[in-house]
């Protein structure tokens, strides 16, 4: 006798294969009917034909500050359960810096909570990466691969700068599709989806880490949504400029993925005569700034970069610029990045000149989740839009936004403005 359709049942529009039924139906282990049960619901909410493989998976909420003690229960049970990733999976930042939390004081209690989550996922079969930038930790989709991606800067990331294909996905979601090796086909894995809904022209000359950011925190919230095809980028602009423009656009707005000519592979394919425009100038870009950053006469307790975490570059150019420099007492100089940057730039040079500077390199960690007032922290300073906008709204602490050589000079002299 033919088993019974339970997909059917659950959600007539999603065909699944009878390998993914009997999945659904439990045949596979609790943890497999869970993750099943999660992809199913969401391919009924946004009405996917079905689901189909996926090359890698990125997970977010694995920060303790995100996820909580119900973070580290579930992980427990699926552990306990036997569940492992079926296919490469790489996880976000985290509450503490991995090489160094004892030392900057951050609290035992959330370290212990946090390396437990990491022991979890360990066990869970993650490869680890604990960076928002996976593709220079190993994760690196090809063009018009499919993944599951969770964190906001890397999919505009994978979608716009390499040509990948994944929609903004949840922790939760993204976990599902690791241990699955399956997402549901909807939104940015469709072509017809990937299609400019607005041109934004540039009028302004780009000339600073800071204005990209700027330009992207403009662009997400005047457009709130949709796909942005940006005109008049310089030629100049590369994967740092982009990145940071990016992580912005998703944080100021809805957005998971940008065309602009010549810098994104798919631009080329469309035509934006019929599209309507927004324009953005100097003025527009000023007006960002204005409410991002704080005022002036303040005494600057932290400087912290890489919001997305720095790059081997990025870490090249704060070392040029940290040569023959001393951080002001009481000032803390934090550079974020992954472990497989942070082992490069040692080798390169690059974090003997951060650490005699005064400096330090926290991998894997991340200034949004870190406990910052806890830690004496009232006053920041970055180059990241998306960190001011976090800060601020998280942790209430006041926020300097600069360009990195401004950040830098900040940190030496230990007030804003510097």
């Amino acid at each position: 006798m033919k088993a019974p359709n339970l997909a059917s049942t659950r959600c007539p529009s999603l065909y699944l294969t009878r390998e993914q039924e009997a999945l659904l139906a439990g045949e596979g282990g609790e943890a497999l009917r869970l993750a099943m049960e999660i992809l199913v619901a969401l391919g009924e909410v946004y009405g996917a034909e079905r689901l189909i493989p996926i090359e890698s998976a990125h997970i977010s909420g694995t920060s303790y500050t995100s996820c909580g003690d119900a973070g580290i229960d579930l992980l427990s049970r699926l552990a306990s359960q036997g569940a492992r990733l079926k296919v490469p999976s790489t996880l976000n930042p985290v509450a503490i810096p991995l090489n160094n939390w004892r030392k900057l004081g951050f609290p035992e209690q959330l370290a212990s909570k946090q390396l437990a989550i990491l022991d979890l996922y360990a066990e869970l079969g993650a490869a680890g990466a604990v960076t928002c930038r996976p593709y220079l930790a190993g994760n690196l989709p090809a063009f018009g691969s499919h993944v599951a991606w969770a964190e906001s800067s890397a999919v505009v990331y994978a979608n716009s700068l390499l040509g990948a294909r994944t929609n903004m996905e949840g922790g939760v979601a993204a976990l599902a599709s690791a241990m699955l090796g399956l997402t549901p086909l909807y939104g940015l894995h469709l072509a017809e989806n990937r299609v400019p809904t607005e041109l934004v022209k540039v009028d302004v000359e780009l000339s600073s880490d800071l204005d990209f950011s700027l330009l992207g925190y403009f662009v997400g919230e005047a457009l709130g949504g949709g796909i942005p095809f940006i005109q008049g980028l310089p030629s100049w602009a590369g994967v740092e400029e982009l990145k940071s423009m990016g992580a912005s656009m998703a944080t100021s707005g809805s957005m998971a993925m940008f065309h602009a000519p010549p810098h994104t592979p798919e631009a080329q394919a469309y035509s934006v005569e019929a599209l309507a425009s927004t324009s953005v100038g100097r003025a527009e870009l000023s007006r960002v700034l204005e409410r991002l950053s704080c005022s002036g006469g303040l005494k600057v307790d932290c400087v912290a970069l890489g919001c997305p975490h720095l790059s081997l570059e990025e870490l090249r150019r704060v070392a040029s610029l940290l040569e023959g420099f001393k951080v002001a007492e009481g000032v803390k100089l934090w550079l974020f990045t992954s472990e497989a940057v942070a082992c490069l730039a040692r080798q390169a040079g690059y974090l003997r000149v951060v650490e005699a500077a005064g400096g330090e390199v926290l991998v894997g960690g991340c200034v949004v989740h870190a406990p910052l007032k806890e830690l004496g922290v009232e006053v920041l300073v970055t180059n990241s839009a998306k960190a001011a906008h976090y800060c601020a709204s998280i942790h209430g602490v006041e926020v300097c936004l600069a360009p990195l050589h401004e950040c830098l000079r900040a940190a030496e002299v230990g007030r804003w403005p510097p």
